[in-house]
């Protein structure tokens, strides 16, 4: 046999090799992409559950089911008019999806993107958990931004006063660990619980402080320790919750919502 009848069956067999690969490649990718679709929302919904305080991040996968089951229900937003909507099924819409549609979202100017987010979904959903008499007792609101490296998204869960922290986290993020990394650290994330967000006048007052937070100055209530070393960081999720709960973001849905409890 020739060398170069010899480099020619090499090479057909390498390509057939890599054609049977591709192709099993692309199957599994396939028949996995529901698993994984799966595992995602479990994940969020575990995030969820820990930041209202009911369940660590650890809960298992089947009371996680029934707490959204039973007990914490999505429910679609629409940002622009601050009212609940029907328009598509809030537990399976997907707002960073949407956020990349110029027709499910509307671009920021810049004053405006003090989150770094280019582009806010036109529709959200959020998370609700009701008292006996069908009032809200938790209110569980997706927020995001960029910090240092990356894009920061969490939630936020409020008591039924719309104003109180229940607590905050966030389940994805790439900024540096042991400085930015550390809004995952279970100290800094409980401080947020039992903090203000709007003062007596119903302005926005929350607020990361650099350095530590003095207990007795008169905005203690409304301010949380900076992360050492993360500067960015803490000024990335200092412009997040600005935006999220101001008015282009969750800002006129809990005015509105005050309203009604009222």
């Amino acid at each position: 046999m020739s060398n170069k009848e010899s480099t020619s069956r090499t090479l057909k067999v390498a390509l057939a090799v890599s054609l049977v690969s591709s192709v099993f490649v692309a199957g599994a990718a396939v028949s996995l992409k529901p698993l994984q679709t799966q595992n995602r929302l479990l994940d969020k919904q575990r995030s969820i559950a820990a930041i209202a305080g009911m369940g660590g991040r650890e809960l298992p996968a089947a009371q996680v089911r029934a707490l959204f089951g039973e007990t914490i229900k999505a429910r679609l937003v629409n940002l622009e008019t601050g009212e609940f909507a029907d328009d598509f099924d809030a537990v399976t819409f997907d707002p960073l999806k949407a956020a990349k549609d110029p027709q499910q979202s509307v671009r920021l100017s810049k004053a405006e993107d003090v989150a770094s987010i280019k582009r806010r979904e036109r529709f959200t959903t959020v998370y609700m958990i009701e008292d006996a008499q069908g009032g809200i007792e938790t209110l569980i609101l997706p927020i995001r931004g960029y910090g240092l490296w990356s894009t920061l998204h969490g939630f936020m869960a409020l008591k039924g006063d719309l104003n109180t922290v229940v607590g905050l986290g966030f389940h994805q993020h790439a900024e540096t660990p042991g400085l930015g990394g550390e809004v995952d650290n279970p100290r800094w994330r409980n401080q947020w619980a039992g903090k203000r967000l709007f003062d007596d006048q119903g302005q926005l007052a929350v607020e990361i402080v650099k350095g530590t937070v003095d207990p007795q100055a008169s905005m203690a209530a409304y301010q949380v320790d900076g992360l050492a070393g993360a500067t960015l960081t803490s000024n990335g999720v200092n412009n997040l919750l600005h935006f999220w709960l101001g008015e282009q973001g969750f800002g006129p849905f809990l005015a509105k919502l005050r309203s009604k409890e009222a």
